[in-house]
């Protein structure tokens, strides 16, 4: 088990090492898909996050080794990136990856664990939440710093922004999931809203937000942006659906 800490952590090393070493064991469950699972720990009064990546198959597990840095190393390295660039997301911890003669076994990232008041998911599902169309626009105004700065986020979805009430009417805003991200110099206007495709398929909200956008971004007008959001966002719903409907067929035994 290879591990790479951040400096603040460094005296904390062999405690977080440990806490890999027994991860099936110990720790609160806090997250359990499919793919991935997530268990929070005490690190000398602090709560940790640590994501335990799925084991990849052999292709995979070749790649990662040779050739592509494992989803682990890419979280930790785009979470410093981010905050190198104002951008909020849980503080990075560290790193691990366990290596076998044909390639990567398991991986786990760890962070700070970081409670929000809410995701975007809230929005999505709770039309009248309290606040809903200023979170939206805030929401807005931090996705267009993410493209001002040239971060293209590809798992800018419901789940993977943590919002947090700092006042009345102000939110932070923090990204979660980090291990698919481009980097740009810039970003055209096409690639800026198809990066809303997948954050919600009401036309309403496409509206909020392709009106709050329009004030930031002086190259297109409002017609232009809500008409490319809500096209990049009904081609991805669209896609999204008949994968579902190839996946109940294929699995129609379940």
């Amino acid at each position: 088990m290879l591990i790479t800490v951040n400096f603040n952590f460094k005296e904390k090393k062999e405690a977080i090492l440990e806490i890999i070493i027994n991860f099936n064991s110990i720790g609160f469950l806090f997250g359990d898909g499919q793919r991935n699972k997530i268990k929070l720990f005490d690190l000398n009064g602090k709560t940790i996050n640590v994501k335990s990546f799925k084991i990849p198959n052999i292709i995979n597990q070749v790649a990662y080794k040779y050739f592509r840095k494992s989803k682990a190393r890419r979280s930790f390295e785009y979470a410093n990136k981010l905050i190198e660039k104002g951008i909020g997301t849980p503080e990075p911890i560290g790193f691990a990856e366990n290596f076998t003669v044909f390639g990567i076994e398991k991986s786990f990232y760890i962070s700070e664990h970081f409670p929000s008041d809410l995701t975007f998911r809230e929005l999505v599902q709770v039309p009248n939440y309290p606040n809903h169309e200023n979170i939206l626009r805030q929401f807005t105004k931090f996705t267009f710093d993410l493209h001002e700065k040239g971060i293209e986020f590809l798992d800018h979805s419901p789940g993977n922004t943590l919002i947090q009430k700092v006042s009345e009417n102000q939110y932070s805003f923090f990204l979660v999931d980090l291990n698919r991200m481009n980097f740009h110099d810039t970003m055209d206007f096409n690639l800026r809203m198809k990066n809303f495709s997948r954050l919600t398929p009401k036309k309403e909200m496409i509206a909020v937000m392709s009106n709050e956008y329009a004030k930031l971004y002086s190259i297109q007008n409002e017609a232009n942006i809500f008409e490319k959001m809500w096209f990049y966002t009904t081609d991805f719903q669209e896609k999204f659906q008949r994968k579902i409907v190839r996946k109940k067929k294929l699995l129609f035994w379940r």
